[in-house]
This record gives structure tokens, sequence and C-alpha cells, in this order.
């Protein structure tokens, strides 16, 4: 494989992971729960998002993509985070 090829393979999971983190933080802020099955759920959902989404999408897309997910994990991480504490799992 070439270094074009592996930087793009290391955008897809950079993409698949901020999709994870913001999935997840914004399921504790819509139900009000932080279990460890809420706050840690299968990696499912976020691939399944991934591949319908950005699988076919250019690396320049999926930094675009990484962002909006880190805005939107960063918006909800202080309600998360309080929700989380306040079970003592943050």
């Amino acid at each position: 494989m070439d270094a074009e090829h592996h930087l793009r393979e290391a955008y897809k999971r950079v993409l698949v992971q901020d999709i994870y983190r913001a999935q997840n933080l914004e399921r504790i802020v819509e139900t009000g729960f932080c279990s460890c099955d809420t706050r840690f759920p299968s990696w499912e959902a976020a691939e399944t998002e991934f591949r319908e989404r950005f699988a076919t999408t250019e690396r320049w897309e999926m930094l675009e993509a990484s962002d909006t997910y880190n805005r939107r994990a960063n918006a909800l991480r202080p309600d998360a985070m309080t929700i989380c504490e306040t079970e003592g799992n943050w």
C-alpha cells in the first residue's frame, strides 16, 4: 500500500472514533443516564453511520466531518459530565 492509502485509512479510523464519542455523549444527555452500557456501547452504531455516510468520501470531507462531530461532542460534554458525575461514572 502506498502512503496515501495508509493516510486515508487513518482518517477513517479517527472519524469512526469521533462519531462514537459524539453518539455516546448525545445518548447520555438524551436519556439522562450514564451507565457503562450507555457511555461505552458497542462500536456498531458508529461503524454503521460511518459506512452509510462517509465510506466513499474524500479525506478532506472526513476531516470536515470529524470537526463537526467533535464540535457536537464538545457541546454535549458538560451536560454529559454532570450526569455521569452524579452517577459516579466519569
